[in-house]
């Protein structure tokens, strides 16, 4: 399939909301066993599906920021004879391994990423999907993620301070002259993390504002003289000049103590986000690895690109 060139706008998909209370993100990987024809008819009706919820959703509920937002990976991308060139950084994501933490490659063709800030709307645009999804992929991970008082993670910390706002946003998140073909689109990162929190909680609040850097109840950045080198927010944040938005939420399951973070970012260049990622796995200078590493574990990894609207479209037939 060629690239079409004459799209005369480059409408994104949600990709730049704000997090709500409730989500669901669920990874998919396409089964060998089937006929390409007949997937390539399966994912045509997927595509048809999420432009169909979105607008069913602001119809019905207006009021509810409900949206799903569809990315799609590199070897789905190839097989499924999707446009090419393919759009510029997208690529099976590789782990990036530091001497103590790895960033770990999962791999994974589709992903949704579904919010409402009705609990009830969100799952059952997640049932829908799977409902159709079941028919030739399996879903490898499956979150539901929900709001930890005023944004925080699970470790207690406002999670996503460092966000653009505003036109930034957009500036940050979507494709737009870098990639002319794409225009509209956005890379799509995820990560889930399981973190430790026998171990963090053991910690005194002074020492674990140090791993964060930032304090633990009004959410002050610690000044370049108190702040330790491998905190979080030393390494993660790598320049106003390169950001992206994140969309973290916590999830868990309390019986277990399995309890963490997902990680998911939206960026119009996917180096933004490797440049992050060495920084916390490898260190800035090596070996100054992000400390809350030792505290969180990352157990999955992978990149999508989130086609945008008129290109979904178009996939949907």
């Amino acid at each position: 399939m060629a690239v079409n060139k004459s799209y005369s706008a480059h409408h994104a998909q949600n990709v730049t909301d704000y997090p709500n209370n409730n989500t669901f993100f669920l990874v998919w990987k396409m089964r060998t066993s089937l006929a390409l024809p007949e997937i390539k008819k399966k994912f045509q009706r997927i595509c048809a599906l999420v432009i169909n919820l979105n607008n069913s959703a602001l119809d019905r509920f207006p009021g509810a920021k409900a949206s799903v937002v569809f990315g799609i990976g590199h070897d789905a991308w190839q097989s499924l004879d999707l446009p090419k060139p393919l759009p510029k950084e997208l690529k099976n994501f590789e782990a990036i391994a530091g001497d103590k933490h790895v960033a770990v490659s999962t791999p994974a063709d589709f992903h949704f990423h579904i919010r409402a800030d009705e609990k009830s709307l969100a799952y059952d645009m997640a049932n829908t999907i799977s409902s159709f999804m079941n028919d030739f992929a399996d879903c490898i991970v499956e979150v539901q993620g929900f709001r930890y008082w005023d944004s925080r993670s699970i470790l207690g910390f406002v999670d996503g301070t460092e966000n653009p706002h505003g036109a930034d946003r957009d500036y940050f998140a979507i494709v737009s002259g870098e990639d002319p073909a794409y225009k509209g689109g956005s890379y799509l990162y995820v990560q889930k993390y399981v973190h430790d929190l026998t171990a963090w909680n053991a910690l005194p609040i002074a020492e674990q504002e140090k791993v964060i850097g930032r304090s633990k109840d009004m959410d002050i950045e610690m000044s370049d003289e108190e702040k330790p080198a491998n905190s979080h927010s030393a390494l993660a944040n790598v320049g106003d000049d390169f950001k992206v938005v994140r969309d973290n939420m916590p999830f868990g399951t309390v019986s277990s103590n399995e309890m963490g973070t997902y990680f998911i970012c939206y960026a119009s260049t996917f180096t933004t986000v490797e440049k992050m990622l060495r920084n916390m796995f490898i260190g800035n200078p090596a070996g100054n690895y992000d400390r809350i590493l030792d505290f969180s574990t990352a157990k999955t990894g992978s990149l999508f690109f989130v086609p945008s609207l008129e290109m979904l479209d178009e996939f949907s037939g």
